[in-house]
């Protein structure tokens, strides 16, 4: 799973591939937005990624899509 964190005032947003489960993730994000805590998820390297939940501007979850190559939109 494709994960995006924008953080406040930071131009980048913070991209990482995860393998848990997208009830995992989502759980883990509603209950660090609720307590106003800490977001904690494993990447696909088993990295730990901390974002603190007041921070976080806006987050996208989803599968990546290949990249289209060429000129024609198919």
């Amino acid at each position: 799973m494709e994960i995006k964190i924008g953080i406040q005032h930071t131009a980048r947003e913070l991209s990482l591939e995860s393998n848990q489960p997208p009830a995992d993730v989502e759980a883990a994000i509603a209950a660090a937005l609720k307590d106003g805590g800490v977001l904690t998820l494993v990447d696909d390297k088993d990295r730990k990624v901390l974002v603190p939940a007041e921070k976080i501007a806006y987050i996208e979850l989803g599968e990546p899509t290949g990249r289209r190559v060429g000129f024609g939109a198919i």
